[in-house]
């Protein structure tokens, strides 16, 4: 079992930057492929980000690239978002979630074994 928890949410500015971090417990964190989605007030969970095990490689959705960035420190056992350029269309909670390998070609909801509970990032316009 890996138990995933998030943080670092809350309101900002439309413009603003936030980091968002999920740390882990459990089972050795390393080999799994990590992800971020977002899921806003009606809509469904969406995919945002990926990292693969190493870290070397990334993937994102259209709507965040060039202003998101997914990164991951194994020896501290968390990944992290870092959003830049925040739009009030970026409120959403936020979810990390853990895959058993894979690929970061392939995150997608159904996919993922672990999940947080989230984290609630509000933007302001």
């Amino acid at each position: 079992q890996v138990q995933l928890v998030e943080s670092g949410g809350g309101l900002v500015q439309a413009g603003g930057s936030l980091r968002v971090s999920c740390a882990a417990t459990g089972r050795t964190f390393s080999p799994y492929t990590m992800g971020w989605f977002r899921q806003a007030p009606g809509k469904e969970r969406e995919f945002v980000a990926a990292i693969s095990w190493s870290g070397g490689s990334t993937n994102y959705a259209d709507s965040v690239k060039g202003r998101f960035t997914i990164s991951r420190d194994n020896a501290k056992n968390t990944v992290y978002l870092q959003m830049n350029s925040l739009k009030p269309e970026d409120t959403a909670v936020y979810y990390c979630a853990a895959r058993n390998g894979g690929s970061i070609w392939s995150v997608v909801v159904d996919d993922m074994d672990y999940w947080g509970k989230g984290t609630l990032v509000t933007v302001s316009s």
